[in-house]
């Protein structure tokens, strides 16, 4: 046992970098060079000098020392080049496509810049963590992205009624935002069916998904590592839950609404969202939490995409216990049936009440731009910019970093690059200049929506 350990360390200790292999090769090579010339008793030095003095003279003869030397120099200068350049883009191909016009020195160095970059996990679904994570996987691959398993609508509800999986969709998504930058792939996982009987409708990716775990005895998780791997996914995607989760919709003219896809088509006013049963957690998904340094909240649909993991108890109470920065993303606009009229500070009690926790967030992160010829048409759509109330949201305890967000395109959706850099940077800047936080009393309350 002794001995198999200090083996592991050692092999753990040569691994790392290209340089350590040169260095021990070129050792090699002097060790073989010398026991050759022991075994022939020969002296390598002398046989070369005379050798190399032979050939110098006989190219005297054809033409002048100085014209031979120079062309013989510039030949050697240019194999070595060649065969360096070479040797660069195939090192670099197999152990990093994406960053196949980079030397090797710069893709083990970002490589190893990302592999020591923040544990941070995401918590959420749909679109919106997908945008998040393709913008996270430029700072670390210590990512962990937790994914909401209540989702019944579209391809995913499909699959989960009729096979009783776990909804795949928002899965795939994010395993896709993680993937290396092969557009192919990440297009082909994303395709979806426009035709053909039981086809129509379903993702590509959803059914390669199902397949997998078809093909891993039955076991999700498996199929998700499996399908990361293919993908080159820069980091964790897990379900919240390792079964599927029914959640329902309390809304304040007392209606109860049953099922994610039917609460926003209810056009009510939500006074809480839960499920009936006792959800078990993924325990991966726990352990994630544990160790994370950051924990982001959204974007994303705040009743069906980002709640749905906080009424998960066990879940709930590892992000309590938690010493990780926790961050906020809110929604650019409000979503009609689920925040329609709702301020940035009606969206973090909803997150505060839901999670049982007053002491939930640190900071929450805005866009502060709108284009305004893009805002008529989200108007006519029953949605609109969701107002910043500066004065409240920090009555609760919750800074607020401020910035242009946006990709203004056809949609106002978040930019994944300047969203990234925004929390990043503000991470980076509290661990430089941390604040102190106020202690957690256990007698606080979480304010009452109106």
């Amino acid at each position: 046992m002794i001995y198999q350990k200090k083996e592991l360390s050692i092999r753990r200790f040569l691994l790392p970098g290209l340089k350590k292999w040169i260095f021990l090769g070129l050792i090699g090579s002097v060790f073989g060079l010398f026991g050759a010339a022991l075994l022939l008793e020969l002296r390598p030095v002398t046989k070369l000098r005379d050798l190399s003095w032979f050939f110098i003279q006989e190219t005297a003869k054809i033409m002048p020392t100085y014209v031979s030397g120079t062309i013989s120099i510039f030949i050697c200068t240019a194999l070595i080049i060649y065969a360096f350049v070479n040797a660069n883009k195939e090192v670099v191909k197999a152990i990093a496509p994406e960053f196949a016009d980079k030397s090797v020195l710069d893709a083990l160095d970002k490589l190893h810049s990302l592999s020591r970059g923040a544990n941070i996990v995401t918590i959420g679904g749909g679109t919106g963590l997908s945008t998040l994570l393709s913008g996270l996987k430029h700072y670390t691959t210590n990512i962990t992205a937790i994914v909401t398993v209540a989702d019944d609508g579209g391809s995913s509800g499909r699959l989960r009624e009729e096979l009783g999986i776990i909804p795949p969709g928002d899965i795939r998504n994010c395993i896709a935002a993680l993937a290396d930058e092969d557009k192919i792939i990440t297009e082909l996982f994303k395709y979806r069916f426009k035709s053909g009987q039981n086809l129509e409708g379903h993702s590509f990716g959803n059914l390669f998904l199902t397949a997998l775990r078809e093909v891993m005895g039955g076991d999700f998780i498996k199929a998700v590592h499996a399908a990361s791997l293919i993908l080159r996914s820069s980091g964790t995607v897990l379900p919240s839950s390792p079964e599927p989760m029914k959640i329902f919709a309390e809304l304040t003219d007392g209606r109860i609404i049953e099922g994610e896809s039917k609460i926003p088509q209810a056009q009510g006013r939500i006074k809480r969202i839960y499920t009936e049963k006792n959800q078990k957690a993924q325990q991966e998904a726990i352990e994630a939490i544990n160790h994370a340094e950051l924990i982001i909240f959204g974007p994303g649909s705040l009743y069906t995409s980002i709640i749905p993991n906080l009424i998960i108890p066990e879940i709930a109470n590892a992000i309590k216990e938690s010493k990780a920065h926790k961050v906020y993303v809110c929604n650019i606009m409000t979503q009609p049936g689920e925040t329609t009229g709702y301020t940035v500070s009606e969206h973090i009690l909803a997150l505060l009440q839901h999670s049982g926790d007053p002491h939930l967030l640190d900071v929450v992160i805005l866009n502060d731009r709108h284009p305004e010829r893009l805002l008529q048409k989200y108007k006519e759509k029953g949605q609109e910019p969701i107002v910043i109330d500066a004065d409240t949201i920090q009555n609760l305890g919750v800074r607020i970093v401020a910035r242009n967000l946006i990709k203004e395109e056809d949609l106002v959706r978040h930019d994944p690059t300047l969203l990234a850099k925004a929390i990043m940077l503000w991470h980076k800047r509290w661990q430089k200049y941390p604040i102190k936080k106020k202690e957690k009393d256990p007698n606080d309350n979480i304010p009452v929506t109106k």
